[in-house]
């Protein structure tokens, strides 16, 4: 497993939608550890592809509660209810914003084996999947915020 370097705000390859995961090879299982290794080495709880410079649609999630999730080719098939909270992201470091996300929200995707997954969570876990497949499609949670810290 290797550490990969997380790509910073205003670097473009965070602004590109990502394209689709065509087949699960070595490389992509090989990916998923790396970025796994990356975000819990910058103690964060999700990464997506892009933040490593990769235009894939690929992204690990971690929370104490519910554990680990690698997600390929994922997407929201259902949400519910409301939460505003605080949000951080590894690309834009040491700074954070108030977000109004769903407060439940079910992902489909394809797990390491290639087997069609769903995956319900709520609260942080819900926050973290709307979070990271964003960036997906080039948005970072700065452009949802309702209110961002001041800068000093």
């Amino acid at each position: 497993m290797a550490k990969l370097k997380i790509l910073k705000v205003g670097d473009e390859a965070l602004r590109k939608v990502c394209r689709p995961v065509e087949n699960i090879t070595p490389r992509v299982l090989q990916l998923l550890d790396d970025m796994v290794e990356t975000m819990r080495a910058a103690d964060g709880v999700g990464l997506a592809a892009p933040q490593v410079g990769i235009l894939r649609r690929i992204v690990v999630i971690e929370t104490p509660d519910e554990g680990l999730f690698e997600l390929i080719n994922p997407k929201i098939i259902a949400y519910s209810g409301e939460q505003i909270s605080e949000e951080g992201c590894l690309s834009v470091p040491g700074r954070w914003g108030t977000t109004k996300r769903p407060m439940h929200v079910t992902v489909r995707a394809l797990n390491r084996k290639g087997e069609t997954i769903d995956v319900t969570g709520s609260g942080l876990l819900a926050k973290a999947f709307c979070h990271e497949l964003d960036h997906l499609d080039g948005k970072l949670y700065i452009d949802v915020a309702i209110k961002m810290d001041s800068v000093d």
